[in-house]
């Protein structure tokens, strides 16, 4: 068995994304960043991986994404690929690397393909950047689109408030998710926008939503591993749900290892040579 609720081994590819939104079926996504993690989620049945460059702040303490690079990005990649049998993984291309010109965004993209050994990048924006998202699916490397909230235009936007209440804006995410899906994006990640907008956009495409504080009307749901693990500390948006509680459980099992070194009752006769 795959994972609690998955039989089926296959490797999950872009088509069987697809398809699974024309089955009903919803589509489960977390973030991973190492090998160690990712092996788990992937075990446990996760439909994709996405190696956000949520990396930025999770593992680099970095206050938003815009800091991390190709490189490390690709580093991040490789360490979940290799952990990866089934999950569909999907790595973020991170700030600066594809907004400058088509040209920087396709060199970008083939190296982060070639390096990593991912399954498909994810863009942040609509209209703005379609030339580029053409020229990088007419490279043969699959794009997921990204509306909504987007972090990487956090000094534009001055707030990580919800996206698209005014009708200005929500036309523009209706219209701008309508040219992704039709430019040939295999689905679209929709952050932070009112659930009954989300729901109308997941009628009016043909390829997969995923929803992260988006309602339950998209075909699929994304968090960030480290908050929905309860490691992160302080930040308890409305859409983040707790699964467990690992900084407590990592800090009390901590302090009994320093406990039992300091004791000198780690290590005892049976685990020493």
């Amino acid at each position: 068995m795959a994972g609690y609720l998955v039989s089926d081994n296959r490797k999950v590819t872009t088509h069987r994304f697809m398809e699974m939104k024309q089955k009903g079926e919803k589509i489960s996504m977390l973030t991973s960043y190492d090998f160690t993690m990712a092996g788990i989620v992937d075990k446990a049945g996760v439909d994709v991986i996405l190696i956000g460059d949520s990396a930025s702040n999770v593992m680099a303490g970095n206050q938003t994404t815009l800091p991390i690079t190709v490189d490390q990005m690709i580093y991040h990649a490789s360490a979940v690929v290799r952990a990866v049998n089934r999950a569909l993984v999907v790595c973020d291309m991170p700030f600066g690397s594809y907004q400058v010109n088509a040209a920087d965004g396709v060199t970008n993209a083939i190296r982060i393909m070639k390096e990593s050994g991912c399954d498909a990048l994810k863009l942040e924006g609509g209209v703005e950047i379609i030339d580029t998202v053409k020229r990088i699916l007419d490279a043969g490397i699959p794009v997921m689109g990204h509306l909504g909230l987007t972090p990487q235009s956090i000094n534009k936007f001055g707030t990580y408030a919800v996206r698209a209440k005014e009708d200005a804006e929500a036309e523009k995410l209706i219209s701008d998710a309508k040219l992704l899906a039709e430019t040939g994006c295999f689905g679209i990640v929709l952050e932070k926008v009112p659930a009954q907008l989300a729901a109308r956009v997941t009628s009016e495409i043909s390829v997969p939503t995923i929803g992260i504080g988006a309602g339950n009307g998209c075909d699929g749901q994304v968090l960030v591993i480290a908050d929905m693990l309860g490691m992160t500390q302080g930040f308890s948006p409305r859409f983040l749900r707790r699964y467990a509680n690992l900084n407590e459980v990592i800090t009390d099992a901590v302090g009994h290892y320093v406990t039992d070194v300091k004791s000198g009752d780690f290590p005892n006769e049976s685990e020493s040579y």
